[in-house]
């Protein structure tokens, strides 16, 4: 396995501890507002080696607390458990990022004790979820299954949105809403984070912005009846 980028500190991505965040290669969805469009495809030189970065790790011990797994979408990665597992065996934390269509994999992740926090994206509500990945076609059922794995407790999760306009709406983050609810057997999600676009020269496409604070805040209410916690992020 080969690593496509490193963050070598960030005290926002695993929240409560000092972490790196590694990038790996490859991923499904075609998201639009990707920051990430150069490791779709995987053909992008890597930064370094397995090997390589876990002789980075071993020398922020008492440094770093936790390393967090992003993408792309790192559940498509060969090899993905045997890197979390050198981690672990490191002493550190492990975060995943996922987008949540992979869940069989999630699971034996999680079951494995190979995971300590889960950030699992929600693109959409349903109706916009496929052109909001950029695809024609999204299976919710595997979004579903893994949401409600999380759900359940197996493993410390949040469930976090990128909002971006024109893709989002009051009534897509209405429907989101409501489609989370559901899932979680009609109770309240533990966690929601909406997190505003952000525009950079790595998004390919053009034409998107965040929305403005006032209509962040008007999603923020609209989400407030079906999560424990709701915040905005960045």
């Amino acid at each position: 396995m080969n690593i496509s980028g490193l963050q070598k500190m960030t005290l926002l991505d695993y929240p409560g501890k000092v972490a790196c965040t590694v990038f790996l290669f490859g991923c499904n969805y075609r998201c639009p507002f990707c920051h990430n469009a150069e490791l779709l495809e995987g053909k992008a030189e890597p930064l370094m080696t397995k090997e390589e970065f876990l002789s980075f790790l071993s020398k922020r011990k008492g440094l770093l607390d936790a390393v967090c797994i992003s993408g792309g979408e790192p559940t498509l990665s060969a090899g993905l458990k045997e890197l979390m597992a050198d981690i672990k065996a490191l002493g550190f934390s492990v975060k995943l990022d996922t987008n949540g269509s992979r869940p069989a994999i999630l699971r034996e992740l999680v079951e494995a004790g190979l995971v300590d926090y889960v950030a699992m994206d929600i693109k959409n509500g349903p109706s916009r979820y496929a052109e909001t990945c950029g695809l024609p076609k999204v299976d919710l059922a595997a979004i579903e299954e893994s949401a409600a794995f999380l759900m359940s407790g197996a493993v410390d999760s949040e469930f976090r949105t990128t909002v971006v306009d024109p893709l989002h709406d009051e009534g897509s983050i209405l429907e989101m809403g409501r489609w989370l609810h559901k899932i979680a057997g009609d109770k309240p999600v533990k966690k929601i984070f909406l997190q505003p676009f952000v525009d950079r020269d790595t998004v390919v496409f053009s034409g998107l912005s965040a929305p403005n604070p006032t209509q962040m805040a008007a999603f923020v209410e609209l989400l407030k009846p079906f999560a424990l916690e709701i915040n905005v992020r960045g």
